[in-house]
């Protein structure tokens, strides 16, 4: 059983963390999520409650709790993902700035050398943005930014949704079998 850290900040685009939870808990795989606090105020803006996020997740942490399992090099996960992503996030891991439960896991994420992936979400990019993730990228970090694909001609915003976390899902090596891929539409 693949096990993965999820950290869901404070960007718009809770639905991308939803529906990755949602695909994980049917594919049996473990997950272990931690949301920051300006996450938990996008739950609200975003017309989502933390307890329907608590109901796909196996294991929950406070963001404040550094003392966490997924604080710690010696918890052995399949890799983490922060969807959706906030610049200040980016900014934080960038700098090797573990401020917060979700980037104290990323920070030990990387210094373990495992799957890194973040989802920023933000637009226009300024040069510090840019900057950052290109940092990033450059430790190894799989930046996979929820940009829409138009060649399965999506007919719902689920639609665009599915193909950001089919990306996420090829990402970790796990297949999903009803994905829309180019060459199958």
């Amino acid at each position: 059983m693949k096990r993965i850290v999820v950290g869901i900040t404070g960007a718009s685009g809770i639905i991308y963390a939803y529906d990755l939870l949602k695909k994980l808990s049917n594919l049996d795989v473990e997950t272990h999520v931690v949301i920051s606090a300006w996450g938990k105020k996008n739950l609200e803006l975003e017309s989502y409650t933390l307890e329907q996020f608590n109901a796909l997740s196996d294991y929950t942490y406070s963001y404040r709790d550094q003392s966490a399992n997924i604080a710690s090099g010696s918890f052995l996960h399949d890799g983490m993902v922060i969807i959706p992503a906030s610049m200040k996030t980016i900014a934080s891991i960038a700098c090797g700035f573990g401020e917060d439960l979700v980037t104290r896991a990323a920070d030990v994420t990387l210094k373990e050398q495992r799957k890194l992936i973040i989802v920023p979400r933000e637009t226009p990019l300024s040069a510090i943005h840019l900057e950052n993730l290109t940092k990033l990228a450059r430790l190894g970090v799989q930046v996979i930014p929820p940009i829409p694909a138009f060649y399965n001609s999506p007919k719902t915003i689920q639609d665009l949704v599915d193909h950001e976390t089919m990306k996420i899902l090829d990402a970790f090596g796990i297949k999903q079998v009803d994905a829309k891929r180019w060459g199958d539409v």
